[in-house]
């Protein structure tokens, strides 16, 4: 298990190495790779674990210089994205309430349920939006408006726009800012940044629900 941590803490940390080699062995097969990482990450909810952030960031930066166009690729990656969060409503959706009752597994967290179920009573349809900048939310509350049977249209409405805005702004980001020297020389401190960054919600989030339960105690 230690090796297996070690080998994904590798992977993150250094995801623009690791994509680099990707894009030389598979070449313009890459989109599809990539199609399939934001997909999973958004439309099972069994794979909050894939990158998400980091990975848009390192793919927009490396498409500078590459056979890849980061237009393209932002435009095949929102597809991913917003056809992930269809398949991730659809399945809270046939599934329902059940899962709520079920008890953890390797594969289902109950605590990561109740984050996203909070998260979305606390803002709503926004929510859908919101939640693309979070990990792990971002792959339950799709999942949660799809058992709580949210509106179809609303909730589309709201994906195609958070799934458009996430996906555009950190790639475009990787393009502008991933071939600036000082940034290509600190890239897996930026991906640490960026990977912080994105988990301050769920931490700050975590705090004041630890914080509001002390007060009903005392």
């Amino acid at each position: 298990m230690a090796e297996v941590a070690r080998h994904l803490v590798d992977f993150f940390l250094h995801i623009d190495r690791h994509l680099q080699g990707v894009m030389a062995h598979y070449g313009l097969w890459t989109y599809a790779l990539l199609f399939f990482v934001i997909f999973a990450e958004t439309g099972f909810v069994v794979t909050p674990f894939l990158p998400g952030d980091s990975l848009l960031f390192a793919a927009g930066a490396l498409c500078s210089g590459s056979a890849l166009s980061v237009h393209v690729l932002v435009v095949i990656l929102a597809v991913a994205a917003v056809l992930g969060n269809l398949t991730n409503y659809a399945i809270g959706a046939a599934i329902g309430p059940r899962v709520f009752n079920r008890e953890d597994s390797w594969l289902l967290r109950r605590r990561h349920l109740d984050q996203a179920h909070a998260f979305f009573e606390k803002y709503g349809g926004r929510s859908i939006i919101l939640s693309r900048f979070v990990p792990i939310v971002r792959t339950f509350v799709p999942f949660v408006a799809g058992v709580g049977r949210m509106s179809y249209p609303r909730f589309f409405a709201f994906n195609l726009a958070g799934g458009c805005a996430w996906i555009g702004l950190l790639t475009y980001l990787g393009y502008f800012f991933g071939g600036i020297e000082i940034v290509r020389r600190n890239f897996s401190l930026v991906v640490l940044a960026i990977i912080v960054i994105s988990v301050l919600p769920i931490f700050f989030e975590g705090a004041r629900a630890w914080a509001a339960s002390r007060r009903k105690c005392s």
